[in-house]
């Protein structure tokens, strides 16, 4: 194992604000790629430090998400570890001893601006066309005097921004990103409700937990100075900066539900599978080679953080089906007919018995497999299987194209495929096939144009798996039933 792959520790640390959707989703599949790879850790924190933004079961639904991924973490919330708690709101006392340590080195003061003055400070200053943020009105109290007042008063803790020289920040994907300090303001570490910042929360927590890597989105890279910031005056090591690009929507801009910034549970209630979207969000902003579609050994194995894109990456959803798809074809018919079966308990009418028939989810999973993409294609395709009585369809669509303006000749066709179905001592498909292009003969059509007819009429549908093969499961009452039922309707309309 070379130097850069030395045994790595990441972690994921959402919000609980809601679910995790695609880009916490990537970041947090780099994270955990690379962590096996390179035989280290991944780790999941909760960062609940914004009591007020928090959503109840918010925290269930991303250990959830992280479940149905198999994005296994080896320390958490749930499951603790050598550096618990992984809840941040759990951890207040070494957030608080730590910026009482900054407060005492100089390195960070008291604050006591209201709401209404800091506000006011904003107005001017973008009214005056200047950079926003804190100018300093407390830092030049005297530390006896600030101590005094913080006893009684209100206040926030501010870290203390040298005046004069600049940060440099190594970033894995970019190199060194300079900042002047004068650019920065003071920012809050610690609020008045004795709550940290992300600021602070995350560099004392990431150092308690030997964090060797922080992976987050690159909307925290201008944030970056004042992290390396606070990681030197608590003498703390800085990890590794990992700012990944953002995933962009189709023709550019911000990524919307509609084009696929939704969340894991979602995804998986939209009939995707967890290893498809491992694998697209994954190659989304990475890739190897020519290589698209890679089991998640494969991708252990040659993942490495430092080949990410810094290009942003197009959410592509037409490729993610295609995948999706590939995924499906691939597994063993057994255990694709498992998943169609668990899918169709979701998906079907109440009025069906559960559990479903696994051996009758067998006899057409091989019908439709290379048909399906999501598993939500499923039922669309099977459901005329579950129906004792398929609803006849409108009598416009069987006087279509061939029998277009002749109902007569529609209906007669119809009937005499039923006349030569019900004379059949033998039903498999082959015998229907031949039957039904003997049939056509017979009445001057087509063979197609008849089967399209049948076709309608047994499963209610223009595009069904192969008729013959779905007659067969449908059976031989029920379909002939249907048949003379589409006549009867074509007749009705003369």
């Amino acid at each position: 194992m070379t130097d850069d792959l030395k045994p790595a520790r990441l972690r994921l640390a959402p919000s609980p604000t809601g679910e995790p959707h695609v880009g916490v989703l990537r970041t947090a599949i780099w994270s955990w790629l690379y962590a096996k790879r390179t035989g280290g850790q991944f780790l999941l924190r909760i960062e609940d430090t914004d009591q007020t933004r928090l959503v109840p079961g918010s925290v269930e639904r991303i250990i959830r998400s992280l479940d149905w991924l198999g994005l296994t973490y080896d320390e958490g919330p749930d499951i603790g570890g050598p550096f618990a708690p992984y809840t941040q709101s759990e951890r207040l006392p070494m957030y608080q001893e730590a910026a009482a340590r900054l407060v005492q080195s100089g390195n960070a003061y008291p604050c006591f601006c209201s709401s209404e003055e800091l506000d006011a400070l904003r107005a001017r200053q973008q009214a005056e066309k200047r950079a926003t943020g804190y100018e300093g009105k407390c830092r030049v109290i005297a530390p006896a005097e600030a101590a005094a007042r913080a006893a009684a008063e209100p206040h926030v803790i501010r870290f203390a921004v040298p005046r004069e020289g600049a940060t440099t920040v190594e970033d894995l994907l970019r190199g060194p990103v300079v900042v002047e300090n004068r650019t920065l303001d003071d920012f809050v570490i610690l609020k008045s409700d004795g709550f940290p910042t992300y600021h602070l929360a995350h560099v004392v927590d990431d150092t308690a937990m030997e964090i060797t890597h922080v992976t987050r989105g690159d909307e925290w890279l201008p944030s970056a100075p004042r992290h390396a910031l606070l990681f030197d005056a608590l003498g703390y090591p800085r990890p590794i900066y990992v700012h990944n690009p953002v995933i962009l929507a189709p023709g550019g801009g911000k990524l919307s539900k509609r084009h696929g910034a939704k969340s894991a549970l979602e995804y998986a209630e939209d009939g995707y599978l967890a290893d498809a979207l491992v694998n697209f969000l994954c190659i989304t902003g990475w890739g190897h080679g020519d290589e698209t579609v890679m089991s998640r050994e494969e991708l252990t194995r040659v993942f490495d953080i430092k080949d990410i894109s810094l290009a942003p990456a197009t959410f592509d959803t037409e490729k993610l089906n295609w995948m999706n798809g590939v995924y499906l074809r691939q597994m063993p018919e057994q255990q694709l007919a498992e998943l169609f079966a668990q899918r169709l308990e979701i998906d079907l009418p109440p009025d069906v018995p559960r559990p479903l028939d696994r051996s009758f989810v067998e006899e057409f999973t091989p019908l439709i497999r290379e048909r399906v993409q999501l598993l939500t294609d499923v039922l669309p395709l099977v459901d005329f299987f579950y129906q004792s009585v398929v609803a006849t369809p409108p009598v416009e669509e069987f006087l279509a194209k061939k029998w277009k303006d002749q109902p007569q000749a529609t209906a007669d066709a119809l009937d005499a495929a039923a006349d030569d179905l019900d004379a059949l001592d033998d039903w498999d498909a082959e015998t229907l096939e031949a039957t039904l292009r003997a049939t056509a003969e017979r009445v001057g059509a087509r063979a197609g144009d008849l089967f399209t007819l049948v076709r309608l009429a047994v499963t209610g549908k223009t595009i069904t798996p192969p008729l013959f093969e779905s007659m067969v499961i449908v059976g031989t009452g029920p379909s002939i039933d249907r048949v003379r039922a589409a006549s009867a309707a074509v007749r009705a309309s003369i």
